[in-house]
């Protein structure tokens, strides 16, 4: 890779891991992502000197339920503290507030996936748009006030 200089350098990143996203229902929004079409591909405790030591915050202990997408293995990291108590975020966040806004997924039937959503409680932000006719999308309001971004691919 050569940065703008023109000068050769070793790029930081190999691959995308992970978004981690912090809850207070740990069971609501797996059983919500699951129900979406993710996997549970595990679930622990994780505290100790690691934990203190990553996040800056001493005598935490958290619960993670990583859940990943079907085929290409893109994960989400879902975590509660047990240990601190979890601050309040603003649940009725909009696109343009500061902060992780969206996590999207790419869906098969756009409409299906709406239908459930607000067969659940889960209803839209605004509404569904279409992108120069190749995508059609929405934001779901999801668990805790999680955007939750459905595409899908027309074009």
């Amino acid at each position: 890779m050569i940065d703008t200089t023109g000068a050769w350098i070793m790029p930081h990143v190999r691959r995308f891991d992970h978004v981690g996203i912090t809850v207070a229902d740990l069971d609501a929004v797996t059983a919500f992502f699951v129900a979406l079409g993710l996997e549970v591909e595990g679930r622990t405790f994780v505290e100790g000197e690691f934990l203190e030591t990553v996040c800056g915050i001493p005598d935490s202990r958290t619960e993670i339920v990583m859940l990943k997408s079907p085929g290409d293995g893109t994960r989400l990291e879902l975590a509660r503290f047990v240990r601190p108590e979890s601050v309040p975020g603003s649940p009725a966040a909009m696109a343009n507030e500061l902060g992780l806004r969206n996590v999207s997924f790419e869906v098969n039937d756009l409409q299906t996936a709406v239908g459930w959503a607000a067969s659940e409680g889960y209803g839209l932000v605004g509404g569904i748009g279409e992108y120069e006719g190749a995508w059609r999308m929405a934001y779901v309001r999801g668990p805790e006030g999680i955007i939750v971004s459905l595409a899908e691919r027309i074009g």
